[in-house]
């Protein structure tokens, strides 16, 4: 049996909404696996540590560049099938060919002349590179959509659209978890042997198996979910059978209206968006690898010990953001009562904004300690840190596991409810 759905129309039964939000733990699988094991993979290829952050430059770029563009378009789509659907299909089957590249890069790089001897494999970077660049742009293309669907989903009932978006956090933390439970075991490429080549030693086969389990999860939540919930077609004259159309104003045109007509929350909410995803970028980017290098004091390329040291730490790491993840989860349901107890999501918001000035402020002191204790110890001893500080560094993953669920929900939220106030595209104004 499916569930049909048009625009803003009346608000859908919230199975809708669960099944719809369930897309995001796909996603988010993907989306852990680069965040705990990629940063570490990149050097494996030759790519030096400080080239890293440009190659993840992909991801702002990209976003800024296809949401609008991904946006404008589904919010026109005048497919049979719905306005939604089609870019979440395809987004979903570009997410599974960009994530088939970067776990088999080594292999067609070495298929293709990278010698095994040379520490640089500039084919491998190269294919790695674009299958990153791909995953990003095929990542954008399938969020935008799906939380444009459940405003759709939502109607004009601004506590749905809130409901929604905790769900689709929510789904996002149970991906992560998966992902970080996933990428911390060593021994998970012992279920596909086939993983482990000539090319490809252990941690590679490693995170080739964990990236083939997030193709066939990916595929299996998105087709379940596009299959079950149904749209309502967008008319060819920009109309719905029910609820909310499209304007017929070119793309650019739109674009340049919707950034004209923004009333003063609206530009409000952008800015403290930009401001917290520039908080965030750093540690997101280097987390297991802060674990790794400033926490246990290993090295990339080191010593066997330093080596080793570098892995325990990048492994130490994975495990804080599963319980990152997990705290993530649970806040996330808790967000609509919460918000209602501290007087609104905006006070909400306002609030975990400085719990997350005093988590990443904490990281510092963590590396201080660590620090401090390594040059105690003489440079001679090489050895994992004290557990009080590597249990203060998890205790730092679990708290910014808080304003991690709002950012992940509260601004698409709000943005939604902005933007079905004014009357405009539910994807062009969250892509915005």
């Amino acid at each position: 049996m499916t569930m049909e759905t048009g625009g803003n129309g009346p608000p859908k039964p919230i199975w809708n909404i669960v099944m719809v939000s369930a897309i995001a733990a796909g996603i988010q699988f993907g989306w852990a696996l680069q965040l705990s094991l990629l940063t570490p993979y990149v050097q494996t290829l030759g790519v030096p540590h400080v080239w890293a952050a440009f190659i993840w430059l992909c991801g702002p770029i990209s976003g800024l560049l296809v949401q609008p563009i991904v946006g404008y378009f589904s919010d026109h789509c005048t497919s049979r099938i719905g306005r939604r659907r089609p870019f979440i299909a395809a987004g979903a089957c570009l997410v599974a060919m960009a994530v088939f590249f970067i776990g088999f890069a080594k292999d067609i790089g070495h298929r293709a002349g990278d010698s095994l001897d040379n520490p640089t494999k500039p084919r491998a970077v190269a294919v790695f590179v674009t299958g990153f660049w791909i995953l990003d742009v095929a990542n954008n293309m399938l969020q935008g959509p799906c939380r444009a669907f459940l405003a759709d989903l939502s109607g004009n009932d601004h506590k749905r659209m809130r409901i929604a978006n905790g769900w689709f956090s929510f789904f996002m933390a149970i991906g992560n978890v998966l992902g970080y439970a996933a990428g911390s075991y060593s021994n998970l490429y012992k279920l596909l042997p086939f993983t482990t080549t000539t090319a490809c030693d252990v941690y590679c086969a490693n995170l080739k198996t964990c990236f083939i389990i997030d193709i066939v999860f990916l595929l299996s939540v998105t087709t379940t979910a596009i299959t079950t919930v149904k749209e309502t077609p967008l008319k060819s004259n920009g109309s719905l059978d029910e609820g909310e159309g499209g304007s017929s104003e070119p793309f650019i045109g739109e674009i340049v209206t919707a950034f004209k007509t923004l009333k003063k929350p609206m530009w409000i909410l952008l800015l403290v968006t930009c401001l917290n995803w520039i908080a965030w970028f750093p540690f997101l980017l280097y987390d297991t690898d802060w674990m790794g290098v400033e926490v246990f004091g290993g090295k990339v390329k080191g010593s066997s010990s330093e080596q080793k040291l570098y892995d325990d730490g990048v492994r130490a790491g994975a495990l804080g953001l599963m319980i990152n993840s997990i705290v993530l989860a649970v806040t996330s349901l808790g967000l609509e009562p919460v918000s209602r107890f501290v007087g609104g999501v905006k006070n909400l918001w306002g609030v975990v904004n400085f719990i997350l000035a005093a988590g990443l402020a904490g990281t510092v002191w963590i590396t201080k300690v660590a620090e401090a204790w390594r040059a105690k110890q003489g440079p001679q001893i090489l050895t994992s840190p004290p557990s009080n500080v590597k249990s203060f560094a998890l205790a730092v993953f679990g708290l910014l596991g808080i304003p991690l669920s709002v950012t992940f929900s509260i601004p698409f939220a709000l943005a939604s409810t902005y933007c079905a106030d004014a009357g405009g595209g539910q994807d062009v104004c969250i892509s915005d």
